[in-house]
């Protein structure tokens, strides 16, 4: 019938999202997608207009996931487990696969050929959430108790801290290395009581 897809978009969807994660949104063409979805290009264009729109529709089902991930990760009781839950979280999603995938997000922001502002904007709306949760988890009585500066400021510099091991990652491929440096950060901004 005409206005109705005659595909699986989810299906369609994860499947564009795990070449989009692969390959990188500059390296990757409406044909790649279409090859790995098994959804001609001509419906995919009908369907979605032009690569930049399918990528902004994969990378809001992406960055939805990733928040509530993220949100389970930061619910453990103490501050200290839900930071470490939370570095565990991060670390694992970007160490999976063969190769490694690496992070979408931090993927996208370093492609020179993702510079639309609709995916800047996108890319700046998931950090922007991300940041409001660990502000939010780390204002709470015990976690202000804890920290060695701000909630406001730790938040920030954890989120800062997230995209760099993403690059370390691509570097060292040693998720205990990662997982290390982590821990450091945590231990800084979590002294233990005098």
């Amino acid at each position: 019938m005409a206005g109705q897809r005659q595909f699986d978009e989810r299906r369609t969807l994860e499947r564009a999202r795990e070449v989009f994660w692969l390959k990188g949104y500059g390296a990757t063409s409406m044909q790649d997608i279409a090859a790995a979805t098994g959804v001609l290009r001509g419906s995919l264009y009908n369907a979605y207009h032009d690569k930049e729109t399918l990528f902004l529709r994969v990378f809001e089902d992406y960055a939805e996931q990733f928040l509530a991930d993220a949100a389970q990760a930061l619910s453990r009781p103490t501050i200290d487990d839900a930071l470490r839950d939370f570095f565990d979280f991060t670390i694992t999603s970007m160490t999976t696969g063969v190769p490694t995938r690496g992070c979408l997000t931090t993927k996208t922001a370093i492609d020179i050929r993702a510079d639309g502002e609709r995916i800047r904007t996108a890319l700046r709306d998931l950090l922007d959430k991300m940041e409001q949760l660990l502000h939010q988890r780390l204002s709470t009585n015990e976690a202000r108790s804890r920290l060695a500066i701000p909630p406001a400021e730790a938040a920030r510099l954890l989120i800062t801290l997230t995209r760099g091991i993403v690059v370390m990652e691509r570097v060292y491929q040693d998720p205990e290395r990662l997982r290390a440096t982590a821990t450091s950060l945590i231990d800084a901004l979590l002294p233990p009581a005098a």
